[in-house]
C-alpha cells in the first residue's frame, strides 16, 4: 500500500524534496504531468511541464464546505476592461464553452463560482455572440503581471503523444511504464502550512528515517521496488522519456487496442532540462534544443542515451485511464480540450479560471489570441505570466508543441465579486477546486 504521512513527520523529512502536485516540464519543448485524478468521468499533458496537483473530485456526492479563496494580490494583477483584451471581439469564444463547462464540474462547488457555473449550464450551447456577452456580464478581466511588474512571460506547448507498446515484454518492447511503487511515501503539509497546499513531499523509509525517493538512475537500474508494477512496455526509451514530460498519452498495442494512460505520481526529484544540458555541453545549439532536436541527437548518439536521460532525476509513474475520456485529464481533474486548455502556475492563477491568452504561433509572428481555460499544471510551469498551451493529440500536435517557445501576455477572468487584496501582495491565489 501507499502511505500518506501527516505533518508529524516533518522533522524526519528535512532531506526530502518538495515538489508541486502537478505534472509537466519544459525543455525548449514544453512539458506537463497531470496529477492523480479519479478515473471516473466528471459528472454531468514536447517541451516539458510540471507534475499535476491532486485534482479535486470530479463530482461531490454530498456538498462539501466551499474551499476558502484567498484574495488575488493587487500587485500581481491589474484590473482592466474587456476592450483592453487584444482582439477580444475576433475570437469565437463559444469554442471555449465546452472547456468552461468542464471547469464548472469542479468550480461549481465553490461559493464564488457557483452562480457563474449555474448560469453557464442554463445557457446551454451559445453562439459566439451569446458566449461573449456571457463572459462580459459575469466576469471581470485582470491582466496578470510578473512580480517585477512586467506583463510578458513564456508560453510553451504540450500535447498527448502516441507510443507503440505491449502488455507483455519482448525483445522489441523492453521499456516499462510503471505504476507508483508501494514504498513511495507522500506527505501532505497543508494541514499545518496552508500556504503549501500545492506541495507534496515524497520519500521512502530507510529504517526509521524518511529519506528522498530514488532518482531516475536508481529506478532504471533496479534499486527501487518497481518489479511487478509494470503497466505496459514500449519500444522507444526516448518516446517514453517525453511521455513522462507530457504527463499523459496513449499506447497503441499490436492487437490494435489503444490504451490511455495518465500521470499517477512522481518520485519527488526536481525536473532538470536535458535540452539545457545538451546546450551547455556544446552538443546542440540553443535553437536546436527542442523536442525534435533532442530526439535527433539521441538517434545519432545511442551509446550516450542513458547518460543524457539520467541528467533529469525526475521520474513519473502512470496509471491506466478509461479510453472513453474525451481528452487527457489535467490537474483540475477534468479532460483537457485541444487548443482551449492551458497549464499554469496555480499559485498565480486559480485552476479552472478562464484566461485570455495573447501570444504568437510557434516560430511565427502570426497572433494566437484566444480564450482558454487554466486546467492543468506542470513541473516547469512556474511564474505568474507562464502558460503551457495544450495542442491536442498525435504527431502533428507534437510537432507544433515541440517548436513552441513564445512570448505572451495573460489576463485571468474572474467572477465579478472575486476578492482582490490591496495589501503588499505577499499572499497567493487559491487553487480553485483543489483540496
Amino acid at each position: 500500500m501507499r502511505y500518506v504521512f501527516t505533518v508529524a513527520l516533518l522533522v524526519s523529512l528535512a532531506g526530502c524534496n518538495l515538489l508541486p502536485e502537478a505534472p509537466k516540464v519544459t525543455e525548449a519543448v514544453p512539458v506537463a504531468v497531470p496529477p492523480p485524478v479519479s478515473t471516473q468521468p466528471p459528472p454531468p499533458l514536447a517541451p516539458e511541464r510540471p507534475q499535476p496537483a491532486s485534482p479535486a473530485p470530479a463530482e461531490s456526492p454530498a456538498a462539501a464546505p466551499p474551499a476558502p479563496v484567498r484574495p488575488l494580490p493587487l500587485t500581481r494583477v491589474k484590473t482592466v476592461s474587456f476592450r483592453d483584451l487584444p482582439n477580444w471581439q475576433q475570437d469565437d469564444v463559444s469554442q471555449a464553452w465546452p472547456a468552461l463547462l468542464n471547469s464548472c464540474r469542479v468550480l461549481r462547488n465553490q461559493a464564488l463560482w457557483e452562480p457563474v457555473c449555474r448560469a453557464a449550464v442554463q445557457l446551454g450551447t451559445p453562439d459566439a455572440n451569446a458566449a461573449r456577452a456571457f463572459f462580459e456580464r459575469h466576469f471581470t478581466p485582470h491582466q496578470v503581471l510578473q512580480n517585477d511588474g512586467g506583463a510578458e512571460g513564456l508560453v510553451t506547448g504540450y500535447y498527448e503523444p502516441l507510443l507503440r507498446g505491449s502488455r507483455t515484454p519482448s525483445e522489441k518492447y523492453r521499456y516499462p511504464l510503471y505504476a507508483p511503487p508501494d514504498d513511495l511515501l507522500v506527505v501532505d503539509l497543508s494541514a499545518l502550512y496552508p500556504e503549501l497546499r500545492n506541495l507534496r513531499l515524497r520519500g521512502r523509509l530507510d529504517g526509521r528515517r524518511v529519506v528522498p525517493y530514488y532518482d531516475r538512475a536508481a529506478i532504471e537500474t533496479g534499486h527501487a521496488p518497481v518489479k511487478g508494477r509494470e503497466l505496459l512496455w514500449v519500444d522507444d526509451p526516448v518516446e517514453l522519456f517525453f511521455l513522462q514530460i507530457q504527463g499523459s498519452g496513449r499506447v497503441r498495442l499490436e492487437t490494435g487496442e489503444t490504451v490511455r494512460i495518465g500521470y499517477a505520481d512522481q518520485n519527488g526529484h526536481p525536473y532538470r532540462s536535458i535540452g539545457k544540458w545538451l546546450v551547455e555541453n556544446g552538443e546542440l545549439p540553443l535553437e536546436r534544443a527542442s523536442m525534435q532536436g533532442i530526439k535527433e541527437w539521441a538517434q545519432r548518439n545511442p551509446q550516450r542515451l542513458t547518460e543524457l536521460l539520467n541528467v533529469n532525476p525526475s521520474y513519473v509513474f502512470f496509471r491506466e485511464l478509461p479510453n472513453d475520456l474525451p481528452g487527457p485529464l489535467g490537474a483540475l481533474g477534468v479532460p483537457l480540450t485541444a487548443e482551449r486548455s492551458i497549464a499554469v502556475d496555480p499559485t498565480a492563477i486559480p485552476l479552472g479560471a478562464p484566461v485570455w491568452l495573447a501570444t504568437t504561433r510557434p516560430n511565427s509572428p502570426v497572433p494566437l489570441e484566444r480564450l482558454v481555460l487554466a486546467q492543468d499544471t506542470g513541473g516547469a510551469i512556474r511564474g505568474n505570466v507562464r502558460a503551457d498551451f495544450f495542442w491536442g493529440f498525435g504527431d502533428e500536435a507534437g510537432q507544433i508543441a515541440g517548436a513552441m517557445k513564445q512570448r505572451g501576455r495573460m489576463w485571468v477572468l474572474l467572477p465579478r465579486d472575486y476578492p482582490i487584496a490591496r495589501g503588499n501582495g505577499s499572499g497567493t491565489l487559491a487553487q480553485a477546486g483543489a483540496n
